[in-house]
């Protein structure tokens, strides 16, 4: 096999598992902000400004879209604010 033929064979495998993706965050009455914005600077390896942006935003409006991209990637990110019961959708 060529390394032009095994290049675009790597290029075909990644566009088809790269399904683009978002994690919504809802708002609860359970957890403190500091819980969430702990979790959100963990899920999403943000500064703590922006935790306490979206943080603000889960609680002013419900809910905020907390990550946008990759398919596996949101699907960790969701995992880790899980650890602690908060509630998240993944939507395609």
């Amino acid at each position: 096999m060529s390394l032009e033929h095994q290049f675009q064979q790597e290029v075909d495998n990644e566009v088809i598992t790269e399904i683009p993706a978002k994690v919504i965050l809802f708002d609860d009455d359970w957890h403190t902000f500091d819980e969430v914005i702990e979790q959100l600077i963990k899920a999403i390896k943000c500064d703590i400004y922006t935790a306490e942006q979206l943080t603000m935003e889960v609680h002013t409006k419900g809910q905020a879209k907390v990550y946008e991209g990759d398919f596996e990637e949101a699907l960790e990110v969701s995992k880790i604010l899980e650890e602690i019961d908060l509630r998240t959708e993944i939507y395609l």
